[in-house]
């Protein structure tokens, strides 16, 4: 019987590596296309330890979706609603901040909003809506809206997105969601969501968030009717602007669920593809400190995997995800801080709760 190295196939790239020298789109698409899953994974997860060590990141986080209305409707999504159409939902600004204020009593320290374009609402809606949850509960990091929302609020009100980056950083914005980023490709987004944001528009008001000094994650998306060649391009795309302003704080790999989209007839992404996407994210994205494995998209099966492969952050409880769930997840609408911390203690590796800002706030190390 033949003995297979682990690395077979991949020593060029082994080789620069070890040499420190930086991959490229080259190298990118041999990672992507190997068969040997085994030898990527390794190399992903000697580079996740040299970063983060035995570390694994979660937070006590909530998501809070405030409307389900959107003009735009992209079709990769199944979320959205027409205005008055039935399932369509929009919360007053009352009830958001209750349930921010509940989420808040339950610990929560980060709270995730997002919603649609929404045809109708004014901006001091989505203003008031900030600066009032900031008042009930002054110590959780607001992590809202996605570049596609900054967008429509500068149109709206006829002012450059800066200075509405600037009002609601003023009301008590902390952070940007990496939503909308889907695949920079004119191609896939004329396909997709053509009606959104492109792709350089995109990483604008991300580069201008970041001057502002908020920090903001980063999302692509795969398994849709992206290329190899589409989803290193993006990714080259990301490191590019962390070269410049090293502002992004975590990457989100996000499979795309097909069930009641205009792409009902793709297959699931296979957990191979998700473990590769991870795993040559975490080698090409050489200045992204971390990358989440997101159960909620994945899987918790196999977002646990993934935390072999180069991921070293589960996200987090969640609590209630829509999103997602909508387009067919399977996976529960929350994951208990035990059943996270047993997830990474399964693997030998520390479990590590932090803030929106990667701060530690508490270890768990397994027994």
């Amino acid at each position: 019987m033949e003995f297979n190295p682990v690395l077979k196939g991949l020593e060029k790239v082994y080789t620069k590596i070890i040499k420190e020298q930086r991959l490229n789109r080259e190298d990118g698409l041999e990672l992507l296309q190997t068969t040997n899953i085994l030898g990527l994974g390794h190399l992903a997860d000697e580079r996740k330890r040299a970063m983060t060590g035995d570390q694994v990141f979660y937070n006590n986080n909530a998501h809070i979706n405030y409307s389900n209305v959107c003009k735009v409707r992209c079709g990769l999504c199944a979320f959205a609603k027409d205005s008055g159409e039935k399932g369509s939902y929009t919360m007053s600004i009352d009830e958001v901040v209750n349930k921010a204020g509940q989420f808040a009593e339950q610990g929560v320290t980060e709270l995730h909003i997002v919603g649609g374009i929404h045809p109708d609402l004014p901006f001091s809606y989505y203003l008031d809506m900030i600066r009032k949850i900031k008042e009930r509960a002054p110590q959780v990091s607001l992590k809202a809206f996605t570049a596609a929302e900054y967008d429509f609020f500068a149109q709206i009100e006829n002012v450059p997105v800066i200075e509405i980056l600037k009002t609601l950083k003023d009301a008590g914005l902390s952070f940007i969601t990496g939503g909308g980023a889907e695949n920079f490709s004119p191609r896939v987004r004329e396909i997709i969501c053509p009606g959104k944001l492109s792709g350089q528009r995109w990483l604008e008001i991300h580069r201008l968030a970041h001057r502002l000094g908020i920090p903001s994650n980063a999302n692509v998306l795969y398994g849709i009717i992206e290329t190899d060649e589409e989803l290193i391009d993006h990714l080259l795309a990301l490191r590019d602007l962390q070269d410049e302003t090293m502002g992004f704080k975590a990457l989100i790999p996000t499979a795309f669920h097909p069930k009641n989209t205009k792409f009902e007839d793709l297959p699931q992404a296979s957990a191979i593809r998700t473990l590769k996407v991870i795993a040559v994210s975490r080698l090409i994205l050489d200045n992204f400190r971390y990358i989440k494995a997101y159960w909620v998209s994945s899987s918790p099966q196999v977002a646990q995997m993934a935390l072999s492969f180069g991921a070293n952050d589960l996200d987090g409880v969640v609590r209630e995800e829509k999103i997602y769930h909508t387009a067919g997840a399977t996976s529960p609408q929350m994951q208990s801080e035990l059943q996270l911390i047993s997830m990474i203690h399964e693997l030998g590796l520390e479990a590590v709760e932090r803030d929106t800002y990667y701060n530690v706030i508490k270890t768990v190390r397994p027994q």
